[in-house]
């Protein structure tokens, strides 16, 4: 059985070697983002999965840690990587080597027990938002049937107030949805609501979209000063 997590190159982020994980075969996710760069999902799920070669996988990155000595490890995967019924024995892993470990989660779960307890042994947690009204949320993130954006929120604020860990808040710019001056102090609100440790702002980067989707340099620019505390 082969294993099917992969690897970034590690890089070096605030003076700090990174190595970036994912550790799901293919895209599973509860959301399913027009503009996400993997492309459609066709495993829209939120409940936990089990993949083959999972023993080999976990083998294969202890060696790749041995090689590449990070600092951290960033678990950043094709979807939703919390799906993964073993990435509690992944983040066990990488912490018995004594490594610190990001995860990314799009946050939607983090409300969810048996992902708390999870979360909970990570060291920084990355929760992220693009929509912020309800029509665009379903019609542009197209998520799990009975998802709302109102929940979404409350679920990473119910997360990070019990969470002692760093918590990251990714916000994503997007042309015509999301940089206008109400959605823009909406988002600020948001973020007061949420109070994470460390706030990220970014753009659409996919070439398929950016065209229609991408904020120019100046306003985004205006945008990430606003946001900022």
């Amino acid at each position: 059985m082969k294993s099917y997590f992969s690897y970034k190159d590690a890089y070096i982020e605030d003076g700090k070697k990174i190595l970036e994980i994912n550790i799901l075969p293919e895209k599973y996710c509860n959301f399913d983002c027009v503009f996400c760069p993997i492309g459609r999902s066709k495993n829209k799920i939120d409940t936990p999965i089990s993949f083959e070669g999972t023993e080999e996988s976990i083998a294969e990155l202890g060696k790749v840690i041995e090689n590449t000595k990070p600092e951290l490890v960033f678990i950043n995967s094709k979807g939703e990587a919390l799906v993964n019924d073993r990435v509690e024995e992944v983040v066990n892993f990488i912490k018995s080597k004594g490594l610190p470990v990001r995860l990314l989660s799009n946050g939607y779960i983090l409300a969810r027990d048996e992902y708390i307890n999870i979360a909970n042994k990570c060291d920084e947690i990355i929760g992220e938002i693009k929509m912020i009204t309800e029509e665009d949320f379903k019609k542009i993130q197209r998520p799990i049937e009975g998802y709302t954006l109102d929940e979404y929120i409350s679920n990473m604020v119910s997360f990070n107030k019990q969470y002692n860990g760093k918590f990251i808040f990714e916000i994503t710019i997007v042309k015509g949805y999301n940089d206008d001056e109400k959605s823009v102090k909406k988002l600020k609100d948001i973020v007061k609501t949420i109070s994470p440790d460390k706030l990220v702002v970014v753009r659409i980067d996919d070439e398929r979209v950016k065209k229609t989707m991408w904020v120019s340099d100046e306003r985004f620019e205006e945008i990430e000063k606003t946001l900022m505390p």
